[in-house]
């Protein structure tokens, strides 16, 4: 692999993991724009381990916060603590659906659904629902209001985002605006609940990495994608969040629209 194809697939894994555009999506369409070649599946374990660690580093707090909420303090837990509690137990429910789903058919889906014109086709459609979901929900409850049903709805939500073009985030960023919760509530339970899944996949899928190893001439190309994977989306998390503060999800699918109708024309024009 060149390395500026693991340049490029590192920086769209990085943006596209974490903004509401998919990165597994862009991971076909991008090379299939410019005619590289198909990437190996031990690459795409390797960025998405970048993007779990750019997660992990920016998440520790709430993370820690979430387990220290569970510590007895005097043979009691800490009354103040019973919002994270909430939150951390909506996030092991929110999580189950797409474990399950994706343990049995990730596989099937992902084949079935890999054709660019399919991925074009999910990023309109989720960039619709992405418009109006910001447009209709109500935005006026905290991560804090998030209790096991509303984790549960958006879980259900990410079991979706198993094809590509959907988005992971774009998909749960959707769900929990429409269930109430603000902009930057909705970002930030996103981010949460995408690490246990994206974690459980990426160790199920080392294997792979073990099993074909990374050739020597292609050490340097993995390094470099992992790497900007894990920069690109430890910058993308931090800038999300302050951007959903003030501004509305309309640029991303404005994006997703732009870039679905270009597909789709190529593939019409590519025969």
């Amino acid at each position: 692999m060149e390395m500026i194809e693991a340049a490029t697939l590192g920086a769209v894994q990085g943006l596209g993991e974490f903004l509401p555009i998919s990165s597994s999506g862009h991971l076909i369409i991008v090379p299939w724009l410019l005619g590289w070649n198909e990437h190996s599946q031990a690459f795409d374990v390797a960025l998405h381990m970048g993007t779990l660690v750019a997660l992990l580093a920016y998440f520790w707090r709430d993370w820690w916060r979430l387990a220290m909420a569970w510590l007895p303090i005097g043979g009691r837990l800490p009354e103040a603590g019973a919002s994270d509690r909430r939150l951390a137990v909506g996030l092991v429910v929110g999580t189950v659906p797409a474990a399950v789903v994706g343990y049995l058919f990730e596989k099937v889906i992902e084949e079935a659904l890999r054709a660019p014109w399919m991925v074009a086709v999910l990023l309109v459609l989720g960039g619709v629902l992405l418009a109006a979901a910001d447009r209709a929900g109500i935005q006026r409850d905290g991560i804090e209001r998030v209790g096991v049903g509303k984790a549960l709805l958006v879980g259900m939500a990410q079991v979706l985002a198993l094809a590509p073009g959907v988005s992971r985030s774009g998909i749960t960023l959707t769900a929990a605006l429409l269930l109430g919760l603000t902009r930057p509530a909705a970002a930030r339970f996103s981010f949460l609940l995408s690490m246990p899944i994206t974690a459980g996949a990426g160790i199920l899928k080392l294997r792979h990495l073990v099993i074909d190893g990374i050739p020597a001439d292609e050490r340097a190309a993995f390094a470099v994608g992992i790497g900007l994977s894990f920069v690109v989306g430890l910058a993308v998390i931090g800038g999300l969040l302050r951007y959903v503060r003030t501004r509305s999800m309309g640029l991303f699918a404005a994006y997703r629209l732009t870039i679905g109708t270009v597909v789709v024309v190529m593939a019409v024009v590519r025969g």
